[in-house]
């Protein structure tokens, strides 16, 4: 039996997308617009020498892989798109979607192409789609390609997100190419040759928002009717039979889980920098972490996207704004197959519903409270959890320490003088040195109104810090971090890339040989391209 057949014989196909929905009927790989179906058959483009970077041993299990076939030859030559394995039938998808508010007409999956669906041993479904696999009739005017830095981080990302307990789509491999792809990464007229790469990454689908807009916009309601069918069918089961009433009740679950999602990202820091209605999944998972990034600093206005650098609409402090505003859209679209918007309207009220409660679930965690009470706008607790906010943004603060720090201060300290007690939370200042005598009181005179309202719940310190630490990573994937593995490597040597891959599986505990990897970000990131701002280039 060869390495090939093994790989085979444990990956189990069944290609229900394909299956279930219509065909481009042409096949030539151009670009062009595609009208009637729901995707294009298009084959992995050769790379010249693919090599295996990295990979996740958690998704190679997930899809019943062993470690034994990922040392075959045959893994990076299968996840480069070098080879098709027996049973897989590659396509890439057609949706259109709203860029930065504006309808932007057909996009799809312009450097995205889907080996295959996989059902595991557990019954589970996993899609597993190379990322820079080469042009599909979707690619308009670009190479389908995608280089090493934005294939590393969205590798590492993914799965840093999984472990921090954030929806989102999960990666299997990180395959460099031998090729290079010339990019220009700011759009300031200087591109430069990069060397390539291809992620594999894998979600139970990769449904979008815009898959469902595409149809509607172009009034191809049959097959709008039709996706919406296989979408229930295969993805909301518990919905029972497609129709009217499952849609509608499909909507109301993917509010109440992106109203989830949202409070995630801001529980940890994430922006996505690219919440565009064709980056919105149907699952309410995170995907297509293009330009990305970690707040460092606390600063509600802060968005990792240059292309978004002037308007800022997808800030931190925007992200569940935007969320809803996608998911309007997505109603707007799904609104032929109703015929009636109240019901619309309802199930997008799960969405509001469901941020209200998570956002004070997520601050009794991250404080270690109980029963906030945030709903009256003049309650203490309100003012507890606002001024803090106002806090985190009056003095450059990283928000990660300052969390991990405020767990540690004990509760009968509120009778220290001010320097003393706010001692414990100068690491997270990114100054301290030059904090004001205004400052000093005002951060001593929130943290003395918390531990009052500490010392009213009655929660022993020990008990409060554990509860903390477990909704307060110690580590996330620092955009400079992330930038350290893709210069090294560049530069030959991707040591980094599994040291923080092992590192960000367990985001939430003490790890002391790490403890470098907790720090602050160092001045050398504060305005380097890759570390501030990066672009959707890759």
């Amino acid at each position: 039996m060869t390495q090939q057949n093994d790989l085979l014989s444990a990956l189990q196909f069944d290609n229900s997308f394909v299956r279930e929905l219509p065909a481009d009927p042409e096949s030539e790989n151009r670009p062009r617009p595609v009208r009637g179906a729901s995707f294009t058959r298009v084959s992995p483009t050769r790379v010249s020498s693919p090599r295996l970077l990295a990979y996740s041993r958690e998704v190679l299990e997930l899809l019943d892989l062993t470690p034994a076939a990922v040392e075959s030859a045959s893994f990076a030559e299968v996840f480069s798109g070098n080879r098709l394995l027996p049973g897989m039938d590659p396509y890439a998808a057609c949706y259109g979607g709203h860029q930065f508010g504006n309808w932007a007409g057909q996009l799809g999956d312009g450097r995205a192409i889907s080996l295959a669906e996989v059902v595991n041993k557990q019954g589970q479904r996993w899609e597993l789609q190379l990322k820079g696999a080469g042009p599909t009739p979707y690619s308009r005017h670009a190479d389908g390609r995608a280089v090493l830095r934005s294939s590393l981080r969205e590798f590492l990302c993914s799965e840093a997100m999984f472990h921090l307990g954030v929806p989102t789509t999960r990666a299997l491999s990180l395959v460099t190419t031998g090729d290079a792809v010339v990019r220009d990464m700011l759009y300031d007229g200087h591109p430069r040759p990069e060397p390539g790469a291809v992620v594999c990454r894998v979600a139970p689908s990769f449904l979008r928002f815009g898959n469902f807009e595409l149809l509607a916009a172009r009034e191809e309601l049959a097959l709008l009717e039709q996706l919406a069918s296989y979408t229930v069918r295969t993805h909301y089961p518990e919905l029972g039979k497609p129709g009217p009433e499952a849609y509608v009740a499909m909507l109301a679950e993917l509010s109440r889980r992106t109203a989830k999602l949202m409070v995630h990202w801001t529980r940890v820091g994430f922006v996505h920098g690219v919440m565009n209605t064709d980056n919105m999944s149907m699952l309410g998972l995170t995907i297509d972490y293009g330009p990305y990034g970690w707040l460092d600093n606390y600063d509600p206005d802060w968005t990792p996207n240059t292309t978004d650098a002037q308007g800022r609409r997808y800030r931190y402090g925007s992200q569940a704004r935007i969320a809803l505003w996608n998911l309007v859209q997505l109603a707007n679209a799904l609104y032929p197959l109703i015929g009636s918007a109240p019901p619309l309207e309802q199930a997008l009220d799960v969405y509001r519903s469901t941020l209200e409660t998570e956002q004070r679930t997520m601050f009794e965690q991250k404080l270690g409270l109980c029963s906030l009470t945030l709903q009256d706008e003049h309650s203490s607790d309100k003012r507890l959890v606002s001024e803090l906010v106002e806090l985190l943004a009056s003095v450059e603060t990283d928000v990660t320490i300052f969390y991990r720090k405020l767990a540690g201060v004990r509760a009968d300290s509120d009778s220290l003088d001010d320097a003393s007690l706010i001692a414990p939370l100068l690491p997270a200042y990114y100054a301290p040195q030059e904090l004001s005598a205004e400052q000093t009181t005002r951060i001593a005179s929130w943290t003395r109104r918390y531990l009052a309202r500490v010392q009213q719940d009655g929660t022993p310190d020990a008990q409060r810090r554990e509860t903390m630490n477990r909704a307060n990573p110690k580590y996330i994937l620092r955009n400079y971090l992330a930038q350290m593995a893709i210069d090294q490597a560049e530069a030959g040597d991707p040591s980094l890339i599994a040291e923080l891959l092992d590192l960000v599986r367990h985001p939430y505990d003490e790890q002391p040989e790490r403890e470098r990897f907790a720090e602050k970000r160092p001045d050398w990131a504060r305005r380097r391209v890759g570390c501030s701002m990066l672009s959707c280039s890759s």
